[in-house]
């Protein structure tokens, strides 16, 4: 179907998920990307709540017992992505791109540096002045962590990503320490507008940013679409 150097974007919209079911979903992408059936993809998804611990992860960053989690019914999963302890759940955009970094130099730091300037670019969009913080990861907003990233890469075919809290329910996050870190609170795109935003909307901004960013087209599809073209291929 296609060769590694696919410049075309697949854009897979998810909707609410179960975390364990995207889990499955982006291997096996990568497993198709690797193998040259499939294109690049971009998944977007809101997961029903879940906590995911990296490969950094201290035990110590989870503040809250399994009971209380069972009580809060938010599951919990020990996952192959680098960064520490995070929280995702209805309101937060989360985005996986699967993509052959072959075709981007090989250069995992810059991919991060790249995720990174995708958000702020989209962040700036939405109104909000944001930016990094030297020596922690993710994207920021007046002093408020907004953005977490996380990726693993298999045979430089990229998955995980980020998740950008957009109208989040941020008491959630008292349960953990975000990504290692106690010193700074967890912010919203609304929380720092004071404002309803879209989710929708920004899915859009941050879609049309990636693709500007690493060169693509973008593609509407299904995942039912894409697995049927690799099966006719």
């Amino acid at each position: 179907m296609c060769s590694r150097g696919y410049k075309k974007l697949f854009r897979l919209d998810m909707g609410k998920s179960l975390y364990w079911e995207i889990w499955d979903l982006q291997k096996r992408l990568v497993e198709q990307r690797y193998n040259g059936k499939i294109g690049d993809c971009l998944i977007f998804t809101e997961h029903n709540p879940v906590i995911t611990m990296g490969r950094a992860t201290s035990k110590d960053n989870l503040l809250c017992s399994p009971d209380e989690l069972v009580q809060r019914g938010v599951e919990l999963y020990e996952i192959e992505r680098g960064g520490d302890i995070t929280y995702h759940g209805p309101g937060q955009l989360v985005v996986y791109p699967i993509i052959d970094l072959d075709a981007h130099g090989r250069d995992l730091h810059r991919y991060l540096r790249d995720l990174e300037q995708v958000t702020i670019s989209t962040l700036g969009d939405l109104g909000i002045e944001a930016g990094i913080k030297p020596g922690l990861t993710g994207v920021w907003a007046d002093d408020h962590k907004l953005a977490a990233i996380g990726v693993a890469v298999k045979r430089w075919v990229t998955y995980h990503g980020l998740a950008l809290n957009v109208s989040t329910d941020l008491d959630y996050f008292k349960l953990i320490n975000p990504c290692g870190i106690s010193g700074y609170p967890v912010g919203s795109v609304e929380s720092i507008l004071r404002r309803k935003v879209d989710i929708d909307v920004v899915a859009d901004r941050l879609a049309e940013n990636f693709a500007e960013a690493f060169g693509y087209e973008i593609e509407r599809t299904s995942v039912d679409s894409l697995f049927l073209e690799t099966a006719e291929a």
